[in-house]
């Protein structure tokens, strides 16, 4: 029983010590990563084949409390995402890259767009 136990702390242990590696797009002009530039991102996979927009709420002195109306449109604008959907052709998963303030946010791989 002893050896099995130090074999699942040996399994854990090198688990958790595999490094973490954020999502990226592979397009025909190179990768795109979190944090690229849009302009990077267009230079590298062209334009988007779907594009939305939302406005994101803005929330007060870092906490989960979005700023109040009237001071929510007048004073304090939304922050403006584009989600970019890429379709990447037959057997590959859609690419959303989320943008944010110019720059990538985040992409997701997934069969739909959501």
């Amino acid at each position: 029983m002893g050896g099995q136990v130090r074999w699942g702390l040996l399994a854990v242990v090198a688990l958790l010590s595999m490094p973490v590696h954020a999502e990226s797009l592979r397009c025909g002009g190179g990768t795109v990563e979190e944090g690229d530039s849009r302009v990077s991102l267009l230079q590298k996979c062209g334009q988007p084949q779907l594009q939305d927009s939302f406005c994101a709420p803005v929330f007060q002195n870092r906490s989960l409390v979005p700023v109040p109306e009237p001071f929510a449109s007048n004073a304090v604008p939304c922050q403006r995402i584009d989600d970019w959907i890429y379709d990447r052709g037959p057997g590959n998963l859609m690419a959303t890259v989320r943008i944010r303030s110019g720059a990538v946010l985040s992409i997701r791989h997934q069969r739909q767009p959501q």
